[in-house]
């Protein structure tokens, strides 16, 4: 028998060989899934779906290699890294996506949603979707929208209980830098304070901020409970995300593996949003269960009192891809 290391190199050509012809022509590809969470949350979970519905069409050509919890950036570098061809896909909030495309913006808008319940059917309607992947299409270039994703409803925490919007007059908040963040907390009577995702626990610690909001399942895998003990279920804006191709990715693919993307993003329009809901239900229960206070008996009407006037006022500021956004959303049941 010759040498050890020829008989490893027939075995190895042997292993490339079966591997081509069970793929047929196809070579293997591999591509980049971006996104701010760490795994187990929303994020993760649409990067999954997405990952395996699309190794199953494309029989194993096209695999998504996932980059949680920052790795590739924070959302908005995120977001140019996409625009250049340098990340194939990303799933961002669309808060952040308002730093390349401001009516995106409308999705942020607080309490544009009623419940659970209208935000999962909001999300799913090919209506919705026609018309966010439109506005990014007339909006910015380099890439395109091809699934809605979420994390949940949004909530303020801190150090002390808020029971109704007066607990927030003056206090210092950390929002997402989007003009209707920086409208809606100041007519709340909150200063509104503008960092990365990634500052957020330092500047709770140190008093930086009084207040910061999320979804609960990432104010639980972040541990902003440690800085800011307090969770109150405010429920004032969904935490909802766009899915992104690159568009330099997109052009290169055949009509099939365009549809085989598609296909597989649909998967997460359809089943991320309950599944992101199904995860703050876990989540607020083990807080719980570690002692932090869950003040649920927030006033919301206090809020939405004020809100509620600047909804189309806004969205009509924002401009009119922002306004059909806002009438779709407002007229699912």
């Amino acid at each position: 028998m010759g040498h050890p290391a020829n008989f490893i190199g027939a075995v190895a050509a042997a292993a490339v060989v079966l591997l081509s012809s069970a793929v047929g022509a196809q070579e293997v590809k591999h591509y980049r899934f971006a996104y701010d969470q760490p795994r187990n949350t929303g994020y993760s979970i649409a990067g999954d779906l997405f990952a395996d519905k699309l190794k199953e069409l494309s029989k194993g050509t096209m695999i998504i290699d996932q980059y949680p919890g920052a790795q590739l950036g924070q959302e908005p570098q995120v977001l140019q890294l996409v625009k250049a061809g340098d990340v194939e896909f990303a799933i961002i909030s669309s808060a952040n996506t308002a730093t390349i495309s401001p009516q995106a913006g409308v999705m942020s808008l607080h309490f544009l949603f009623r419940d659970e319940n209208h935000v999962v059917k909001g999300l799913a309607d090919p209506r919705v979707f026609e018309a966010l992947k439109t506005m990014i299409d007339e909006t910015t270039q380099g890439l395109h929208v091809i699934a809605t994703g979420s994390q949940g409803v949004r909530h303020m925490y801190s150090k002390k209980e808020i029971h109704n919007v007066g607990d927030i007059k003056s206090l210092k908040i950390r929002v997402q830098a989007t003009a209707t963040e920086d409208t809606m907390f100041p007519a709340y009577g909150a200063q509104t304070v503008h960092m990365p995702f990634g500052s957020v626990y330092t500047s709770l610690q140190t008093g930086v901020v009084d207040v910061a909001e999320n979804s609960i399942n990432v104010y639980l895998v972040n541990k902003h409970y440690e800085v800011a003990p307090v969770l109150n279920i405010t429920e004032h804006e969904a935490n909802n995300a766009l899915v992104f191709v690159s568009d330099k990715l997109w052009q290169s693919l055949s009509a099939e593996q365009k549809q085989w993307v598609q296909t597989a993003a649909n998967e997460i329009s359809a089943k991320e949003p309950q599944k992101a809901f199904d995860l703050e239900r876990t989540a607020a229960a083990k807080l719980k269960s570690i002692g932090v206070k869950i003040v649920d008996n927030v006033d919301k009407k206090s809020f939405t009192a004020i809100a509620d006037p600047y909804l189309d006022k806004l969205a009509k500021e924002l401009g009119p891809h922002a306004v059909k956004i806002k009438d779709l959303i407002r007229s699912i049941n």
